[in-house]
């Protein structure tokens, strides 16, 4: 249900597009059209004469979302075949404006970024801060429960899945689990079927994913030794086994063990338990700068879901390597790209 305070926004926002077009004059505005279920429309005279604009306005602009609007605007084709259809909503995302676009609808969105090309018009607006953008929506897709579901479905890509069973897997409610299924459907990553739905937008995802994932929830202890990185690891490994700790070697660390070919001079690991006991213990020296050792503190206990064991020691699933070597610039971005193409991508269906 479109609420009259988000129709009154949509106008306000469509007239201000249209306003730069020195030729251009609004005629009629009619809201509601009951007989061709349309949400609204707008007569305007240019140049070229009469021009009738049909406007589907939504809450939302995710893909899923959008392309029902166009598919509605599709249908009314047939009866208005002169009309223009134009999309709005508060936030369309980049792929909602490609499906727009490819239907030869135009689009415009809250804060005023819009395409609209009919007859003599053309308005391209870009750019513009849209306070509508998907901050709640990206709050749910990657919050820490929302993230272990994600690192359920990137484990095992093409796989079909029911709501219960990811949701059992993820160690997350049913609640949980259909959120973000929801979530993907309406980017249209997602695809149902008689196995239930599976992921089909891998790389669209890990993008997204890696946008807005932020290492700094962790909480990162930065220690120094002078014995060398590899007797570090394998002391660790030994020293939290003994004291019934988790630890699972993390950033180059894993990285290395996927792909022998990354270089690194830093050791880094998720562990369970006092941090800093377990440094003392091993003689690890507390800096402030110049470490070569970090243990960190996982924010959520979904970081290490698909961590396995390479070689001497657990490390974190590739997924998981990737985000965090993404948070750390230079040599890390470096490491993070070859992890993805030698590693991700060949787990990946075909063009996914």
């Amino acid at each position: 249900m479109k609420s009259i305070a988000l129709m009154d926004q949509a106008k306000e926002a469509l007239l201000k597009c249209l306003q730069g077009v020195p030729f251009l004059r609004v005629e009629k505005e009619e809201s509601t059209v009951a007989h061709d279920r349309t949400d609204w429309r707008l007569q305007v005279r240019t140049a070229a004469g009469m021009s009738t604009l049909v406007v589907e306005v939504r809450n939302v602009g995710q893909p899923r979302v959008i392309r029902e609007a166009t598919n509605q605007l599709l249908r009314l084709k047939n009866d208005m075949p002169d009309a223009y259809g134009v999309v709005m909503a508060p936030y369309i995302s980049p792929q909602a404006s490609e499906i727009c676009l490819k239907d030869g609808f135009g689009f415009a969105d809250l804060a005023g970024n819009c395409i609209l090309s009919f007859d003599q018009v053309f308005v391209s607006k870009e750019g513009k801060e849209n306070p509508f953008a998907r901050k709640r929506d990206l709050r749910s897709l990657f919050s820490p429960k929302a993230e272990r579901v994600l690192r359920v479905l990137m484990s095992a890509p093409g796989r079909w899945w029911k709501v219960q069973s990811l949701a059992n897997e993820a160690a997350v409610s049913l609640g949980q689990s259909f959120n973000v299924k929801k979530l993907l459907m309406d980017r249209e990553w997602m695809e149902r079927g008689d196995g239930g739905f599976r992921l089909t937008a891998p790389a669209r995802l890990l993008a997204e994913w890696e946008e807005n994932y932020d290492f700094r929830r962790s909480t990162v202890r930065e220690f120094y030794t002078l014995r060398p990185i590899a007797d570090c690891e394998r002391l660790l490994g030994e020293a939290c086994a003994k004291n019934k700790l988790a630890c699972t070697l993390a950033g180059f660390s894993s990285a290395a063990r996927y792909a022998p070919m990354v270089r690194y001079q830093r050791a880094m690991a998720y562990v369970t338990g006092d941090l800093d006991s377990l440094a003392e213990h091993l003689e690890f020296k507390p800096v402030t700068s110049g470490a070569n050792i970090n243990l960190i503190a996982p924010y959520d206990e979904g970081l290490l879901y698909g961590s396995e064991i390479k070689g001497d020691a657990r490390v974190t699933s590739p997924v998981q390597t990737y985000l965090d070597l993404r948070q750390m610039k230079g040599r890390g971005e470096e490491a993070a790209d070859f992890l993805k193409q030698q590693v991700i991508q060949p787990s990946w269906p075909e063009n996914a």
